[in-house]
């Protein structure tokens, strides 16, 4: 006799085969369902701290989120990289751990626990088993609160710094995403997407703690726990022990964040002996809290978000000029851009970039078939919900919602958001930030090689490659 799993798959199976299935028609793709998050509680402590916990058990483990706003905007002007060297070096000892006790102790937690930072958020990230929540928690307040920047745990981030410096400045694409950023962003503290030589050097003792000290305050804080949590009154109790005794300070202001007004240049970056040419071409974009995020995010994910997308499908599979042809739309808190980018051989230059162009033009110029739309909103929505499957995906999200300032139903309105979307709004955001007549067009190549080409589509500035 059959087990009564494989007697369903039978039974099943039998009652398939017996239905009249059109072969000539695609299967139908049933409504993407939308996302109901987990038991929330919001809380704030005496001191300021925010704490976002999410009641999920269905695994014996706790994943954990200490967001602060203290991202590399806040570095000073002469100090890029800052903040993200205080990120590094939180977990590499502090007053009462050497950054070898707390590797062994995060590893005997079951867990892990790093530091990081993006343009506006500082962020200690850590999991461990669900039993062991209150010592992971003693080790995120630990780091973030004691960290003492041991002198040769910084030498050592420094060399590494400085080595991984090197190797990103001998890649064309980082070349060209760092003089994207710069052209987009102007005197923004967004133009800057890695520290200096010189900066590094600069790293020492005064300057880390004297930032952690300025921004990694709990009222400019908040911490998120996702997973199978002890009752509230007891975790109340923990926080309050680990998190409550840290006084709030006030917080210097974000920097001004306004980027210059979009303009039509371009930028050739002079790499001598590149066989071939990285193109981006873009221009500011709507942050995530306005009303044409969604239908720009789709009409990205249209042109150049993936195997499907248009680019990929014309530049690089019809026309064989690049390997990899995408479009980004990236958000921040006070700022945004969009870009086209592909990388070509040197002697495809100007057809490619002719290519690029036209799509772009081509987004801007008609309505996309609601074929097209449909398909798309049906795999961004998946995507989405996919990224929530595990607590790592949830934290990771409530985390980018912070740093954002998103609302609290953002996750569960997200598939909602994306199905509204119609043709005539993608048409309406394309035509505003995707018709390349304000784009600024940044190219890292030989100039020798492809300058004259570059020179058919306007005036170019040419630079040298730092």
């Amino acid at each position: 006799m059959f087990p009564r799993s494989l007697a369903a798959i039978a039974l099943t199976a039998a009652g398939l085969a017996a239905q009249s299935v059109d072969r000539t028609k695609e299967p139908r793709t049933p409504p993407i369902p939308g996302y109901k998050l987990p038991p929330v509680s919001d809380i704030r402590l005496p001191n300021g701290l925010g704490v976002v916990l999410v009641h999920d058990g269905r695994f014996p483990l706790v994943t954990a989120r200490l967001n602060f706003q203290a991202g590399t905007k806040f570095d000073p002007t002469e100090l890029p990289g800052l903040a993200e060297a205080v990120a590094a070096l939180l977990t590499e000892g502090t007053k009462t751990r050497t950054a070898r006790q707390l590797s062994e102790e995060t590893d005997a937690l079951g867990g892990s626990l790093s530091g990081g930072a993006g343009p506006d958020a500082l962020t200690v990230s850590g999991s461990a088993l669900a039993e062991n929540l209150t010592r992971l928690l003693e080790l995120m307040a630990d780091v973030s609160r004691n960290a003492t920047f041991p002198q040769d745990e910084v030498d050592l981030y420094k060399q590494n710094r400085m080595q991984n410096l090197q190797q990103q400045r001998s890649d064309p694409s980082f070349l060209a995403s760092q003089r994207f950023s710069e052209v987009v962003f102007g005197t923004s503290p967004y133009a800057h997407i890695a520290p200096t030589e010189e900066t590094v050097h600069k790293l020492d003792l005064k300057v880390l703690a004297g930032f952690r000290d300025t921004y990694l305050v709990p009222n400019r804080a908040t911490l998120i726990l996702v997973g199978k949590l002890p009752a509230q009154e007891e975790l109340m109790k923990t926080l309050n022990q680990q998190f409550g005794s840290w006084q709030q300070k006030q917080v210097p202001s974000a920097p001004n964040a306004q980027p210059p007004a979009p303009r039509r240049q371009i930028v050739l970056v002079d790499r001598p002996g590149s066989v071939q040419a990285d193109i981006h071409v873009g221009r500011l974009a709507p942050i995530r809290t306005g009303p044409e995020y969604f239908p720009l995010m789709v009409g990205n994910t249209i042109l150049g978000g993936g195997t499907n997308s248009r680019m990929f499908k014309n530049i690089r599979e019809k026309e064989g000029f690049a390997y990899d042809a995408h479009s980004n739309y990236s958000t921040k808190r006070d700022a945004a851009s969009f870009e086209a980018v592909t990388e070509v051989r040197n002697e495809v230059v100007e057809p490619a970039l002719k290519a690029v162009l036209s799509e772009l033009d081509q987004m801007a110029g008609g309505p996309v078939a609601a074929s097209e739309l449909s398909n798309i909103k049906n795999y961004v929505a998946g995507l989405y919900l996919l990224r929530l499957e595990t607590q790592d995906g949830v934290a990771t999200q409530l985390n980018a919602m912070n740093t954002l300032g998103l609302p609290k139903d953002y996750l569960e309105t997200y598939t909602t958001r994306v199905r509204s979307v119609e043709p005539d709004q993608v048409l309406s955001v394309a035509k505003k930030y995707m018709a390349p007549g304000q784009a600024a067009i940044v190219v890292v190549g030989d100039a020798a090689k492809i300058g004259e080409a570059l020179k058919k589509f306007g005036d170019v500035t040419i630079t040298k490659a730092d």
